[in-house]
């Protein structure tokens, strides 16, 4: 689906680390992922205070989701983050660890970050929302 996927950053809009202003996407089906969260196979929070570890577990969830609808990271036209953070270091260091991790690519595209006062889960720290182009 990549081919039929368009990103841009338009003059007269601000530079940005590394996602895109605006995706545009040929018509065609597309994938709404329910917010992937540090969540393990048997109902667990993982990595409870701990959120490099709660990342890397909404990476592992986002990447299996991707596979089930044969998708990649290439293929997210649109990402939500939510970080249940007030500081813009803690928004900065998960956004480059989501930056640096196997989902990098999913975060070229239109991107949204955001820190929250709480998310569903006890201990939860972090929460992942994707949309896909197939």
């Amino acid at each position: 689906m990549a081919e039929k996927i368009t990103r841009i950053n338009p003059d007269g809009l601000h530079k940005t680390p590394g996602y895109h202003h605006i995706t545009i996407v040929e018509a065609g089906r597309t994938a709404h992922l329910a917010g992937q969260c540090p969540i393990d196979p048997n109902g667990d929070v993982v990595g409870a205070g701990d959120i490099n570890a709660q990342i890397d577990q909404v990476v592992a969830n986002s990447m299996t989701a991707l596979r089930a609808v044969g998708a990649g990271p290439e293929d997210v036209i649109r990402s939500v983050i939510y970080v249940a953070a007030d500081e813009q270091k803690v928004l900065g260091r998960a956004w480059a660890r989501l930056a640096e991790s196997p989902l990098a690519e999913a975060f070229t595209t239109a991107s949204t970050l955001l820190g929250v006062a709480q998310l569903g889960f006890a201990d939860q720290l972090i929460e992942l929302d994707l949309t896909v182009a197939l």
